[in-house]
């Protein structure tokens, strides 16, 4: 996490009730990809079960062995950017963003300062930080515990993930001195109830010890529009700077990657997450070699919901509902439709949308799958050819105008991407399509909506993005009402708009 500044996230944790937090990133830096890296032997994983007792000097113990192998990280980013007040500027945030443009200012370049943390992995000077830690930065020093000089060293970044938030550096310069490197437990025996230990470099306060437990496991963490990485949840500080540093196990073993924490203005408030490390560990290979790769289908997708099961031919809710199938995208070539439930791939049962998105990810693109949905209650299996993901593209908004798809509403509108949703105050977990534009004698702007509403239904039927507002839009009859869910400064508003 950054010490000069933080990324808040507005997030609805589920089984924390009715709890209105922000979560932090834990820091937030940039640099560009490097040249190759020289390879390295994977870590090896412990997988034996955690035994033993906690004594008095249990955490000693561990704290002396293992902040060692812990650095420091700085980074420097510039970039050229306008005034925050362009976009968040109090009561007219929506005129300045949506309504008339005002005169143009000069961008101007900003040079920002962060710190993190990370962790060797390789005697030959490997570390893994976070994504965040060092996406975008344009110089990147790392600090050794115990270092007599107080000297930092230039690394570069080898390979970056943005939906596990992790990232592979590697020392440019080297300390005189042999590097101690990590050991790596494995995260999935990691239970509630589990002591951990993190180390890190909170608030430029370097190689700093904090203990607690593991709270829960298997939270869904938003890292990318629509997606959600699996994370640990843990009571143990974590604060700004603690990014990218290792959360051990008690026998000194990395199971996570420090990553965000859910704060308000009070600050801290006992819950970190972490990436578990087998999810980084098995990317390690395409980290080094620079890229990672992973698979789409092109298709976006919704929970079973409890009511529906018997309508759709299920015994329970587990499976993937379509609710929009891309065009001409892999999915719909291989014969994929919108109301399908997906609850096979590639033999393996889909338990939830999660689930299924990671299945899908972990596939090599080019690979032919079998799919298995129920359709008309009855299961039906597809072949469908996976291609490859593209994070940059899936997450820009489409917008649709009037003039390329009609739906008689006068209206403009967007998928609702992470950025959209940032400058809306919208929550992140709220789906739907924001209106753009409208006609000012359109139906929808006589109805009473306006610029920044995002329709979240459409007569009753939830609108995930773009094409399911078009589609619900475009089955309504001229001279018909159709009925609106929107949500607008924090409220969902009904509104009822005769179609043109």
């Amino acid at each position: 996490m950054p010490t000069r500044r933080t990324t808040v996230f507005s997030m609805v944790l589920i089984a924390v009730a009715s709890m209105a937090v922000g979560m932090v990133l834990t820091s937030r830096l940039d640099l560009s990809s490097s040249s190759a890296a020289q390879s390295f032997s994977l870590p090896l994983m412990n997988s034996d079960p955690v035994t033993g007792t906690i004594d008095a000097q249990t955490f000693r113990r561990i704290a002396t062995a293992q902040t060692p192998m812990v650095v420091n990280i700085r980074t420097e980013s510039r970039r050229l950017t306008q005034d925050l007040t362009d976009f968040f500027g109090g009561d007219d945030m929506f005129r300045r963003f949506f309504g008339q443009p005002e005169p143009r200012r000069q961008p101007r370049e900003e040079f920002t300062q962060g710190a993190g943390t990370g962790f060797v992995i390789g005697e030959d000077g490997f570390i893994l930080t976070n994504n965040h830690v060092v996406e975008g930065a344009t110089k990147i020093e790392v600090g050794f515990f115990n270092d007599e000089t107080s000297a930092y060293y230039e690394a570069r970044v080898v390979g970056r993930d943005q939906l596990t938030d992790s990232a592979l550096i590697e020392l440019i310069e080297y300390p005189d001195k042999a590097l101690p490197v990590a050991k790596f437990g494995d995260s999935s025996q990691m239970q509630p109830g589990d002591w951990v230990m993190a180390i890190g470099n909170p608030f430029n306060l370097a190689h700093t010890v904090t203990v607690g437990v593991i709270s829960a496991i298997g939270r869904p963490f938003p890292v990318a529009p629509g997606r959600r990485q699996d994370v640990l949840q843990t009571d143990a500080a974590i604060n700004p700077g603690n990014s990218g540093g290792p959360l051990l196990n008690i026998r000194g073993e990395v199971v996570g990657i420090n990553t965000a924490i859910v704060s308000d203005s009070t600050g801290n408030l006992g819950v970190g997450f972490a990436i578990p490390i087998n999810a980084v560990r098995e990317l390690l290979p395409q980290l080094q070699s620079g890229k990672v790769t992973r698979g789409r289908i092109g298709v976006q997708i919704t929970a079973v919901q409890p009511e529906a099961v018997e309508a759709f031919g299920l015994s329970d809710t587990q499976g993937a509902v379509i609710a929009s199938v891309e065009p001409d995208g892999p999915a719909a070539r291989g014969g994929l439709e919108p109301g399908d439930v997906i609850i096979e791939y590639n033999g393996a049962p889909v338990l939830d949308t999660g689930n299924l998105q990671e299945q899908v990810a972990r596939t090599a693109p080019g690979t032919e799958v079998p799919i298995a949905v129920m359709r008309d209650r009855e299961k039906t299996t597809l072949e469908v050819t996976v291609e490859e993901l593209d994070l940059e593209s899936e997450g820009q908004p489409r917008v649709v105008s009037n003039e390329n798809q009609s739906t008689g509403f006068g209206i403009v509108v967007a998928d609702l991407s992470r950025e959209l949703a940032q400058r809306l105050r919208a929550p992140s977990d709220l789906v739907g399509a924001v209106i753009m534009e409208l006609e000012p004698r359109g139906a929808a702007a006589r109805a009473g909506m306006q610029q920044g509403d995002i329709v979240i239904e459409v007569n009753r039927v939830a609108v995930n993005g773009v094409s399911d507002a078009v589609e619900q839009l475009q089955l309504v009859e001229s001279g018909e009402t159709a009925f609106f869910l929107i949500w607008r400064g924090g409220s969902e508003i009904f509104i009822q708009a005769t179609k043109e």
